[in-house]
């Protein structure tokens, strides 16, 4: 739950920023950072939901509520923020009381469709909801408030309340029809159209004493015609068919149109009868009789459904009162069609309305269905941002925790190492030296945990071939195990490649088989097994984090005690740990975890109590071929007598290392942060190396210090410093490529190889360069062996200690020297003797050191420059050029160092 200041309650929409307003205030509640702990996590978990809720909380149960719930009361939002729920929903409150009062008992409640005369728009109407209250309970326990999910049900009940109109409307005119047709003659109880027809065209054959009968349904046949056999009585289909309806005679065209009768009492009988040939003189397709009688069948509505025709083979068989009795049989027939069509239609609209009740059952059971699983993926969800937002804080405490702690780390085991040194033939003092070293790196390790769990160690993966690394690691686990422990290692043939760092593989199988050994009390049998695998979409599924793939696997098995369920959920969290007190930090398996989710793999742990553990590593196949081993270790851990600026900001740190670097021969400048050493990089002072902390203070971030140190200085090299590298030269949890590391703590031998490999494989100086002269004497002495006290050397320093022990070592160095222990005494002497080279303590009282450097300058414009001073800038460099910085504390080898680059930059007279 975050803080009001951090942005609570996250996100929220609209209600959300009106939470957040610094003027808002919850009736009884006051303001919003004084909320208990409950209320804020209900609070927020309603603003986030995409469904209509609220909560109402506290004595005066202030109203809360979401922006989906805003639709249900529009006029009200949002003046109802914050308010009593009874002054909210005055207008409804005597028919919720008795709700709100049982709820806050303690009993939930839940109703469907409840009735709720609603004020909207300056009038009441009828509405429906569906919504359920749960109470709420505070941080102690007791009830405080009201939690109500709502909906809207007004237009589903409107809508079924209409189907219900609708369907009794159908089933009183169809039994008001069904009444008439049982009141009417048999002909109208027919329900069959077909069989109706049929009676139909039978029946008029009997009346009208016809060869036979037809009737003509009046549709479209799908090719262009207008007419289709529906029955047919007194004849063989098959032999009337050779002569169909006509398609264009006009002769039956009153019958269709429905205009009157059509009779013929005498007309010719076609000779080719049943060979589908017309005679001449007769229309072509005429029917085959000598008299007929057509009458249109009409709907009530006016509209024509189709004819009867009767035929005979004889002239003038129609009466007419057969033709009246007909068309009164027509007439029924079309009444009794209608009635038919009416039911078909209602039947119809009855089996589409129970279609569509039908789906819409389905729909509301897939609905729940999807709210469930939406629920589930939410609630999961959210577990899942709480554990990533909880390892990313962890993350971050670790980070930081870890830079302090490497730097205070550094601090010691450089001051030991040196100390080291002076005690060299005290075997006692360098016994206790060597167990403080011991518990350094003990200390380093358990830094190194702690980032590889926050995923923030500096990975340098390669593509390696993880079975050749477990083999070479075989006797060095059978020596870290123990003679009790039977090892075994399997790897498959065919094994694909994968890109990771080989250091941390090493580290994680190491860690694997010391919890193994724990495990089985330190017999047993332990198996390695490195093989391909695939994890496709279905394991994915199950694993959302785990992408679909090809993997290569490390899996380490034991014969151990197994793990509980309840361990297995908890084994890969920091500081958790089953073993007793002391013997384990509790961040092995956190390492292990860390290091495989930073370079993008898995880790699943089998496991069953007295069956043993299975822990697997899956890591990426790579398709690259497998890189080649560096000889970087080889290096011997020698110095070296280049120039190295050293930036770093922790004090302690930076004399450490300045020491330790000027023990092996280095020339060293120093700067306190990024600026700091970019001002003496454009110093115009020579410098081979830039050694940066990596997280500094300030503006400047060290990769953009390096990016310029290169671009004024082509050929340096630099090397980076940093016991948590944060993303400025660490992305995707890997080193930047062709960026150079020396991680914190680190020990002089380390300091030594790791300099001389970064300067070995630097971009190397042009040609044309090295052969110049000033290339080639810019670490040469001014003035040759033994020519040195030539150069007469002012020195001017306050501090009387500082000045004796540096004007003894200048004279051994072979320098005429010449002391003053002021800025004005300086001046004097610059008036009585010609200088060569002046040293100059930059923080002089009176006339400071800058001051006497501009006046030096007015009277010798080219004497040489070397500031002396505990800080990492250079005062005014542009206004001195060619000045050397010397650093405080130095030593003879710096000191002249310093003296000979100030002879070599002079301006020339």
């Amino acid at each position: 739950m975050g803080s009001v200041g951090n942005g609570w309650p996250r996100g929220g929409g609209e209600i959300g920023e009106l939470l957040r307003h610094p003027a808002f205030d919850a009736v009884g509640l006051g303001p919003v950072e004084s909320w208990p702990a409950s209320l804020k996590h209900i609070a927020e978990m309603v603003l986030n939901s995409r469904q209509p809720k609220f909560v109402a909380w506290g004595s005066d149960l202030a109203f809360l509520y979401n922006d989906a719930y805003v639709s249900v009361f529009p006029e009200r939002h949002p003046a109802a923020l914050g308010r009593p729920f009874r002054d909210v929903w005055a207008d409804i409150w005597e028919q919720f009381s008795p709700i709100v009062a049982s709820t806050l008992e303690g009993r939930p409640q839940l109703f469907k469709e409840l009735l709720i005369p609603m004020r909207r728009d300056g009038r009441t109407e009828d509405t429906w909801f569906t919504f359920s209250y749960t109470p709420l309970r505070d941080d102690d326990g007791t009830i405080a408030g009201i939690l109500c999910a709502t909906l809207d049900v007004t237009d589903q009940v409107a809508a079924k309340r209409g189907e219900k109109l609708a369907l009794e409307e159908l089933r009183a005119k169809s039994e008001a029809l069904a009444v008439v047709n049982r009141a009417g003659a048999a002909i109208t109880v027919e329900p069959d159209v077909e069989r109706l027809t049929q009676i139909v065209v039978d029946a008029g054959v009997t009346l009208t004493g016809a060869e036979f009968g037809a009737f003509f349904y009046n549709v479209d046949d799908g090719d262009g015609g207008s007419y289709m056999l529906y029955a047919l009585s007194g004849v063989d289909r098959k032999n009337f068919e050779k002569f169909p309806m006509p398609r264009n005679t006009k002769v039956f065209e009153p019958t269709f149109s429905g205009e009157g009768i059509v009779r013929s009492d005498d007309i010719l009988l076609d000779p080719r009868y049943g060979q589908n040939e017309p005679h001449a003189g007769m229309p072509k397709g005429h029917l085959p009789v000598r008299s007929y009688l057509a009458v249109p069948v009409k709907s009530r509505d006016g509209s024509v459904i189709g004819g009867l025709f009767f035929g005979h083979g004889a002239p003038g068989r129609f009466s007419r009162a057969a033709e009246a009795s007909l068309v009164s049989l027509a007439g029924q027939s079309a009444v009794a069609i209608d009635n038919i069509r009416l039911l078909r239609a209602a039947k119809v609209e009855i089996d589409q309305r129970r279609a569509m009740e039908d789906q819409l059952r389905k729909l509301n059971e897939m609905l729940e269905v999807r709210v469930a699983a939406e629920i589930a993926d939410r609630q999961q969800a959210e577990a899942a941002l709480q554990q990533s937002q909880k390892m990313e804080s962890i993350g971050k405490l670790t980070g930081g925790v870890a830079h302090d702690f490497n730097n205070l780390l550094q601090v010691i085991s450089g001051n030991l190492q040196l100390l080291g040194k002076d005690v060299a033939e005290n075997s006692r003092a360098k016994e206790r030296i060597s167990n403080a070293l011991a518990a350094v790196e003990r200390g380093s390790r358990l830094a190194s945990q702690l980032l590889a769990f926050g995923r923030r160690q500096p990975l340098e993966p390669k593509v390696i071939n993880i079975g050749r690394l477990v083999i070479g690691m075989d006797d060095m686990l059978r020596r870290a195990l123990g003679e009790e422990i039977e090892v075994e290692t399997v790897v498959s043939g065919g094994l694909w490649n994968t890109f990771a760092d080989p250091v941390q593989i090493e580290n994680a199988l190491l860690n694997l088989a010391i919890n193994s050994r724990d495990a089985m009390n330190g017999v047993g049998k332990l198996t390695i097994e490195v093989g391909n695998a695939f994890l496709d979409e279905t394991y994915s599924r199950t694993h959302p984090e785990v992408k679909a793939g090809q993997y290569v696997v490390l899996a380490v098995t034991d014969t151990g005690s197994g793990m509980t369920q309840e361990v297995k959920e908890q084994a890969f969290e920091p500081f958790f740990s089953t073993k007793p007190e002391g013997k384990g930090t509790g961040l092995g398996l956190s390492m292990v975890y860390g290091f495989v989710k930073q370079s993008g793999g898995h880790v699943k742990i089998y496991s069953e109590i007295g069956e043993g553990t299975t822990v697997k590593l899956y890591l990426a196949r790579s398709f690259r071929s497998e890189d080649r081993a560096t000889a970087a270790d080889t290096v011997p851990a020698t110095g070296g007598t280049e120039t190295i600026l050293v930036a770093e900001d922790d004090e302690g740190v930076r004399a450490t290392v300045i020491e330790m670097l000027s023990d092996l021969g280095y020339y060293v400048l120093k700067a306190k942060d990024a600026q700091s050493a970019l001002t003496v990089i454009e110093s115009g002072a020579h410098i081979d190396l830039l050694f940066t902390d990596v997280v500094m203070p300030g503006p400047l971030r060290s990769p953009e210090l390096a990016r310029m140190a290169r671009q004024r200085l082509p050929d340096i090299a630099v090397l980076y410093t940093s016991g948590y590298t944060e993303n400025s030269i660490v992305h995707g949890g890997r080193l930047d490529p062709g960026l150079e590391l020396l991680s914190k703590p680190y020990t002089r031998e380390d300091l030594a190889r790791k300099i001389r490999q970064v300067l070995a494989n630097r971009p190397q100086r042009r040609q044309a360069e090295a052969d110049t002269p000033a290339s080639n004497s810019r670490h040469s002495d001014p003035g040759g062996p033994g020519t040195a006290g030539k150069l007469k050397l002012l020195l001017v320093e306050d501090d009387a200690f500082i000045r004796m022990d540096t004007a003894e070592i200048l004279q051994d160095l072979g320098y005429d020297v010449i002391e003053a222990d002021s800025g004005e005494q300086g001046v004097d002497i610059l008036g009585q003797a010609s200088i060569d080279i002046i040293v100059v303590d930059v923080g002089l009282p009176g006339i400071s050191g800058s001051a006497f450097a501009a006046k030096a300058r007015e009277v010798l414009p080219s004497v040489g420059l070397v500031f002396a001073t505990g800080d990492s800038d250079l005062p005014d460099a542009d206004r001195f050029s060619g000045s050397v910085l010397l650093t405080k504390p130095y030593n003879s080898t710096t000191l002249d160092r310093a003296v000979k680059t100030a002879v070599q930059q002079r301006p020339r007279a």
